[in-house]
């Protein structure tokens, strides 16, 4: 933040180059976390850091699988030390996220059958740092129900583009009323429930961007895409993957 303004965060987004940082700089965002699917943590990292300026720092996050395929959640973790892989149980998820003290986001609460549940949120309140209330993919009554879940159980509120394209970025932001400099202070920020507002477009522009997205949304959950390319065993953020030393053999859902 600067001269009190308030610090500009797009908390979620899937894609990273040139185009995605001009349109974060043109929206006005000081920071966005980069949190693409089915890639490691060091990889994330590296991408990140190179894309950070002085204009825009660039965040890592992993927005872990966890379940089945069929029957997965999704939660994003910030802060991690160590990779956490895909396809493990939640339980198993939130006890690593807990053993490295990462900052935790619900994203898209309750959305399809990927979003925590009210349930999972009560059973892991003392993990997950903050709720998204507002996400582009969502409709409206699916808006209102994560604004619900976040009055209801306390959790600070969060909002993000979920930007799987590049034109997507900054159609939503949360801003931080803090002086935030790096990554540290934006995770302490968070974990510490600093006061934010959550600020969307919510006119024609936000429902091309849902339109966009929710297609793209389609093409990305095709079964056999999935199946080829992510459930071999081989692919990076498999639990069984060599990368992960054989932690998470026992308890991987694949």
């Amino acid at each position: 933040m600067t001269d009190g303004a308030p610090y500009r965060v797009d908390c979620h987004v899937k894609v990273l180059d040139d185009r995605v940082v001009e349109r974060a700089t043109r929206a006005g965002l000081d920071a966005i976390v980069y949190a693409p699917h089915f890639t490691r943590l060091p990889e994330i990292r590296e991408r990140a850091a190179a894309y950070s300026s002085e204009d825009l720092l660039v965040i890592p996050g992993r927005e872990v699988f966890t379940g089945s395929w069929r029957n997965r959640k999704h939660v994003l973790a910030l802060g991690l030390e160590e990779p956490v892989p895909d396809f493990i149980p939640l339980e198993a998820a939130m006890a690593e996220f807990d053993r490295q003290d990462a900052t935790v986001l619900a994203p898209h609460p309750e959305f399809a059958t990927v979003g925590l549940t009210e349930s999972d949120l009560r059973r892991y309140a003392d993990t997950v740092d903050a709720l998204e209330i507002f996400n582009p993919k969502h409709l409206p009554s699916h808006n209102r129900r994560a604004r619900e879940l976040a009055e209801t159980l306390s959790l600070p509120p969060f909002t993000s583009s979920y930007a799987h394209l590049p034109r997507s970025v900054g159609v939503a932001h949360t801003a931080f009323d803090a002086a935030i400099d790096d990554e540290r202070d934006l995770l302490s920020a968070i974990a510490d429930g600093v006061a934010r507002r959550v600020i969307y477009d919510n006119g024609c522009d936000r429902w091309t961007t849902t339109t966009a997205e929710l297609a793209h949304l389609a093409y990305e959950n095709t079964w056999e895409k999935v199946d080829r390319l992510f459930l071999s065993g081989t692919e990076p953020t498999h639990p069984n993957h060599i990368a992960y030393d054989g932690r998470f053999d026992d308890v991987a859902v694949y």
